[in-house]
């Protein structure tokens, strides 16, 4: 009969831990939480100190009863879940039901935190257990509380104002916010006009080169307008470019450092295009153990929930063996790499790493899925880069005179790869390019060059782009909003709620997002608040490291916020009031959500009962739409002969029957001919504009299903001279001009729309 007990939250964790313990342990699951606030109340005594009602979590008061019987026969009692605030709620809670249990009350109970699923690491953990960690349990707690404060108090105001079913989160609406005002900077952004002018040059020797137009009589000088870069063209040309100056110099990129959770995410995002929440779901498998047939179970990686630039020295000394191996002494530092970790963060924990720098991607990689495979090999090659030495690259910069015109060539030549011969960090934007240096040609001071040709362009100013999740949850980061454990979780709330679209990886906020942000904003201020958020992150640090009390947090949050919530309660309208007058009645109008979606109406209501949809342009003015005349008679239904009348609803205006809901007969008007052919071979019919469940414009063919053939762009019947594919398709620019695109992959063909 085993001595010890070992309760652990994941089954396949259990399994892998199984194989490293001998007979005196036995292991159970937890399957997660065991406790947790009940769903159908607040279950907060805000009286009473913020004394939370914990309940058994539905399904599982069975194995809550089954882990009482066998602690009662058990020595002593092992608690291992995850090694973080979470974690240790699902300790603290199974230990209480423990001290309740027959036979158990005078158990030993013991916290034993697994970093890693190693043999080494688990009989580590299980021989020097510890204490179960008050504060760390009070800081979470904390969190769930105020969390539940805000979601469950603040969201019924939503239900009742603005629409059922909607919730407002600590995080969650702090996140939708800063979406919110990205589109606004977006939507407020003017964009300038620029120009370049490159002259391409050609030495003795090859490569031919590119060199900016910088400085003229001595000055810097930025191009505004085509008369001025006109001006400069015309003066340079049948004049001698000529060497002016040359400077040369090395330069070292250092290596990056090991993985915390929130670059994890980034990158994964970038090179993987894995959403956050499938990160973490692929890590949480490699960590918890893969079957490696004749090794069995192995945990692949650490624990993937830290904030810690933090490497044991057994795992750099293993990494700079294998890097000495495989790559040579050049690529070894003289002295192990290290980095610094940002304030507040947990130290105890490590980066995200490989158990073992020798389980190699291509040696594990058949008894990995392809996603696996993936992010394994991104955390093995990240962590080995991360202590090889610097990639060393001489850079030139060429100052090259025609007349009073002066131009710049910059070059770099990778003298020594360094760590970039095993890892190289992703790009934000697919299409940049990884190195913005070409490669010059020998270059001389007072050396003549032939110009091949001078090539002046046309450029506008950039409005800041929308988030990925990467940027996201770099912003997030970079404010103090949320922590390793809570990324994942803030990114799939918003996907998943009707407050933000995700367009091309991007998110953009709909209408319904605008309207509660602004509500929230106007009501509750601080919760809202990146500054007094980040703030609180700060606070629940505090907490774990013993510097305050939970309660006192709690206290110093709910004062201001239950005056808030009060004068919410009474003075939330749920709408927003807008500069657009009623046509009727020249009353402010102003934006509500109704069970067809946003629209305008006026504000005096019920005198007035005037509503109109609207769209938005580019700059986030609102554009009212023509809406048809309601119940005017359009025909006679056939199926009940009732007069068929107009009406409008979400997507625009129909024909309905006028005996709704006895009769629920329809006609929806017919899709609008685009008049171009649709592209598909040997089909004869034609893209109609259609919309889709969501009110989003598409394009079609008109014979579907007999021809699927669909398209988000607007079609233009021309064919690409390049690839001779048929339609290409209209796009509209930043600056307001609209051009045309090819619509096969990697053509690239493009004009403007009118040449």
């Amino acid at each position: 009969m085993p001595k010890k007990l070992l309760i652990i939250e994941s089954p396949a964790k259990a399994k892998t831990i199984r194989k490293y313990l001998g007979p005196d342990f036995r292991i159970m699951a937890s399957v997660g939480h065991v406790k947790d606030l009940p769903v159908s109340k607040l279950g907060v005594d805000i009286k009473k100190g913020f004394k939370p009602e914990y309940v058994t979590i539905k399904g599982k008061g069975k194995i809550l009863k089954e882990l009482k019987a066998a602690g009662s026969n058990a020595e002593a009692i092992y608690l291992a879940p995850d090694p973080d605030r979470e974690g240790e709620a699902i300790a603290w809670h199974i230990a209480d039901e423990m001290k309740k249990g027959a036979g158990t009350p005078d158990k030993k109970i013991f916290r034993v935190l697994f970093n890693e699923l190693t043999a080494r690491a688990i009989r580590e953990a299980v021989s020097s257990p510890q204490a179960l960690d008050r504060n760390k349990f009070d800081s979470q707690q904390a969190r769930r509380i105020l969390d539940r404060l805000v979601g469950y108090q603040i969201s019924p105001l939503l239900w009742k104002r603005v629409k059922g079913g909607l919730s407002a989160g600590r995080v969650q609406s702090v996140a939708v916010k800063m979406i919110c005002d990205r589109e606004r900077e977006i939507q407020a952004f003017e964009p300038k006009e620029y120009w370049s002018l490159t002259a391409h040059l050609q030495s003795n020797e090859p490569p031919p080169f590119e060199a900016r137009f910088f400085k003229y009589s001595g000055k810097k000088m930025d191009l505004q307008n085509e008369e001025e870069t006109l001006k400069i063209v015309s003066e340079v040309k049948g004049l001698p470019f000529k060497v002016s100056q040359v400077t040369k110099k090395q330069t070292h990129k250092n290596a990056p450092p090991p993985f915390i959770t929130s670059l994890l995410q980034q990158e994964a995002f970038r090179k993987l295009r894995f959403s956050a929440k499938k990160t973490m779901s692929v890590a949480q498998v490699l960590y918890e153990g893969i079957d490696l047939g004749q090794r069995g179970l192995v945990g692949l990686i650490t624990y993937m929930r830290t904030d810690s630039f933090r490497l044991s020295n057994d795992a750099i000394s293993e990494a700079r063996l294998l890097i000495q191996k495989n790559f040579g002494k050049d690529y070894l530092p003289e002295t192990p790499n290290r980095f610094k970790s940002r304030k507040g963060a947990q130290e105890a924990h490590e980066a995200i790493r490989p158990t073992s720098a020798a389980l190699e991607p291509d040696s594990v990689a058949p008894y990995l899925s392809k996603d696996q495979l993936a992010l394994y090999s991104l955390v093995w090659k990240r962590f080995v880069a991360c202590q090889m030495s610097p990639a060393i690259l001489d850079k030139t910069q060429a100052e090259i005179h025609a007349g009073k015109a002066a131009f710049r060539a910059n070059g770099s030549v990778v003298v020594f790869p360094g760590f970039t011969t095993l890892y190289q960090e992703g790009l934000e934007n697919a299409g940049a390019e990884k190195n913005g240096d070409a490669q010059l040609p020998p270059l001389q001071k007072d050396q003549i060059l032939t110009l091949r040709k001078l090539d002046p362009a046309q450029h506008f100013t950039q409005s800041p782009p929308r988030f990925t999740e990467a940027t996201l949850i770099r912003e997030l980061e970079e404010n103090g909003i949320g922590r390793p454990s809570t990324y994942a979780a803030i990114i799939a709330n918003i996907s998943g709620k009707e407050y933000v679209s995700v367009e091309k990886g991007r998110f953009r906020p709909t209408e319904l997002g605008f309207l509660v942000t602004d509500l929230l904003v106007a009501s509750f201020p601080d919760v809202m608040d990146t500054a007094f958020t980040a703030q609180m992150e700060n606070n629940l640090d505090r907490i774990e490291r013993g510097e305050i009390r939970w309660t006192d947090i709690l206290e110093q949050f709910y004062g201001p916020f239950e005056k808030d919530l009060e004068k919410a309660t009474s003075g939330m309208k749920g709408e927003m009031l807008t500069d657009i007058m009623c046509l009727k009645c020249h009353r402010p109008m102003a934006i509500k959500s109704g069970r067809n979606g946003i629209f305008l109406a006026c504000t005096g209501y019920p005198e007035c009962k005037s509503t109109t949809n609207f769209t938005r342009d580019e700059k986030g003015r609102i554009i009212l739409e023509t809406p048809a005349e309601t119940d005017k008679e359009e025909g006679i239904c056939e199926k009940c002969g009732r007069p068929m009348v107009v009406k409008n609803g979400k997507f625009g205006s129909f024909v309905a029957c006028s005996g709704y809901p006895a009769c629920k007969n329809i006609w929806t008007p017919a899709p609008v001919n685009t008049g171009v052919r649709c592209p598909e071979t040997d089909c004869q019919g034609m893209l109609v504009e259609k919309t889709s469940k969501k009110g989003k414009k598409f394009y079609a063919c008109n014979r579907y299903p007999d021809c699927t053939f669909a398209t988000w762009d607007e079609p233009f019947d021309d064919i690409c001279p390049d690839c001779g594919t048929r339609v290409l398709t209209i796009k509209q620019r930043k600056n307001g001009k609209s051009v045309l695109i090819c619509r096969k992959k990697g053509c690239g063909y493009q004009r403007p729309l009118g040449n």
